[in-house]
Parts: C-alpha cells; structure tokens; sequence
C-alpha cells in the first residue's frame, strides 16, 4: 500500500492529483498539510484524511510513505527538502523551484535521502508529442530548424483562476512560469541543450504577473524555438510544429490531428500523411510516481528534467529585461 500525504492544495492541480491517487486500488492518502489551515481543514475532511498544520509534524507521520507537492512555488525547497529529509518520496507540480540553486539544494536532498521523485510533466505521456520526439531523434524531416509550441488558455481574461495565481513571489511569475513550463520541458526535452533565449512579457489583465507571453530559445544544434503561452486566449488548441530540413510535423490544432511530409518518406505516402503508428499514450504523471513506488517502473522526468526546466525559466525571465524600446 502507498500512503501519500497531500503537502498544499494551493496550486489548481492539486484536487485532481487527490482524486487520481484515490482511484489507485494500492494506493491511498494518509494526511493532508496545508500552508493556509482554511483551505486544508475542509479538503482533508472532503478526502477523509487528518489535517496537521505543521509542516515538520507532518513530514515525520511514519504512516506517509510519499507526498504530492502543490505548495506555493516559492516554497517548494522547503517542503520538498523537507520531505527528502524525512525519507518520503516526492510528486511535484511543475516548476521543481524558481531557481536553479533552490533546484540544486533539493537534488542534493533527495539523492542522500535515497527516495524517488518525479515531476509533472503530462505532455511528455501524449502520443503526438511523443511522436514527435521520435520525428526528431530519427531524423525524419532532416535537420530541425524550428519547433514552436503554443499551450494557452483564458484563465484570467475568463476571470477562472484563483486570485494566488497572480502573486509574483509565491509564484514566481505568471502565464510563461506555470502554462508555459509545458512547451518549455517540450522544447528542452526534443531540441537537447539550450544556449540563448529571448523573451517578450506582456500584461493584458490588471494583475501583478504577465498574462501574454513568447520566449525564443537558440539551441546548441543551430534549432531555433518559439515558446508561446497566454493566460488570455480562448479557444486556443495546443499546437506544436516542427519544421526541419527535409519536412516538416504539425500536430494539434482544431482537429487535434497528426500530419506529416518528408522528402525522406516517398511512394505511396508522398505528400501529407496523417501516421498511424503513433506510440502509445503513457500514464498519468502521478500514476507514473505511483508506479515506480509500487512496482518499481522508471520514472522518465525527474531531477534532472526538473533542473533543466527551472534553468530555462530562470533565463526567460531574466531575458525580458533586455529588451529595447523603439524610438
């Protein structure tokens, strides 16, 4: 049996986490800890688990096994070194930390403790980017030129995310650090090492973090890549293309379709083709962390994964400020 404790329901995932770790038959949630006692009080009681508002006093409950971390970004080093410290595994929502250095102190942790750690990377388990992370590694339109990647929702033009999402410290930024982490960790994971970034932030609401966003990433292999989220778009699908030397991949869209063409793929597939060999879908991010605890599987996106993607955020932001007005 995996007993998981739930460290925050701060951030939006939180609920969702609570609800698949349920439906694991071997899994279950002991407790539940929370920086703001009126949030956690009421959700512990929802999940029929007991509420410790110490954060040590919970970390050291010999009936935790792991826990979920969905705490306020800045205090993710805390808890989760906390965690290490107390020989727990630990599930993370993205970002791992908002600095490389915080990323750093919680690797050390959890490497001397010895425990399992994944990072929510869902993106990474969807077939058509999993394809095209093969498109890419195969060579399959040539050298890669360009990615780009859009993942963007209306959350605060649609007035629907909670009023903390929008508090530079706790969060550490806005629309690129949460919504923008997933064409991040999929630009970093298809294109390999980055070497440049640049960064344009905008603020199309009354809030105190940016709303609009595009970061473009140059890459050790000469690929270049666009990096677009937005807390402001509606009805905006989840669109990643590849462009490369001898075709090109566009996946998603309004039909959520899979098409490529290749002057490497000729005969009767000349011209666009929509693949049926898409690889399978992975699990679930938390089952993948449940897994592993349970039976031992690989986890794919863990502190390294975590490191890489903090490294590319921290650089976004710090991109922006070198930006030139005209005139």
């Amino acid at each position: 049996m995996l007993r998981v404790g739930m460290a925050s329901g701060w951030h939006v995932h939180a609920r969702g986490y609570a609800e698949e770790l349920k439906a694991i038959p071997d899994a279950a949630i002991a407790a539940v800890w929370d920086e703001e006692p009126k949030r956690g009080v009421p959700w512990a009681a929802e999940l029929g688990a007991p509420f410790e508002p110490d954060l040590q006093r919970f970390m050291a409950r010999d009936d935790i096994d792991g826990i979920v971390c969905d705490a306020p970004t800045n205090r993710h080093a805390e808890v989760m070194i906390a965690a290490a410290n107390a020989g727990k595994h630990i599930f993370t929502e993205k970002v791992m930390a908002p600095t490389v250095k915080e990323c750093q102190a919680i690797a050390d942790a959890v490497r001397k403790a010895g425990v399992k750690f994944c990072i929510s990377f869902p993106a990474r388990t969807r077939p058509k980017f999993l394809f095209a992370k093969r498109v890419a590694e195969e060579g399959l339109i040539g050298d890669i030129t360009l990615l780009r990647v859009r993942v963007a929702h209306d959350g605060s033009s649609g007035g629907w995310l909670p009023p903390h999402f929008y508090d530079p410290v706790a969060c550490g930024g806005g629309a690129m650090m949460d919504l923008g982490a997933h064409p991040m960790y999929l630009a970093r994971w298809i294109l390999g090492r980055p070497e440049r970034i640049r960064s344009t932030f905008l603020h199309m609401t009354d809030h105190a973090v940016e709303d609009n966003a595009v970061s473009v990433v140059e890459f050790a292999n000469k690929a270049i890549a666009i990096i677009e989220t937005s807390f402001v778009s509606r009805h905006c699908p989840d669109i990643l293309e590849l462009h490369g030397t001898a075709g090109a991949l566009f996946t998603g869209g309004p039909e959520d379709s899979v098409q490529l063409r290749s002057d490497k793929v000729g005969g009767a597939l000349d011209g666009w083709i929509c693949p049926a060999d898409l690889p399978d879908a992975l699990p679930r991010p938390i089952r993948i962390w449940a897994n592993a605890l349970l039976h031992g599987t690989p986890i794919p996106f863990g502190l390294e994964e975590g490191i890489q993607l903090t490294e590319l955020m921290e650089n976004a932001y710090a991109a922006r400020e070198s930006a030139k007005s005209f005139g």
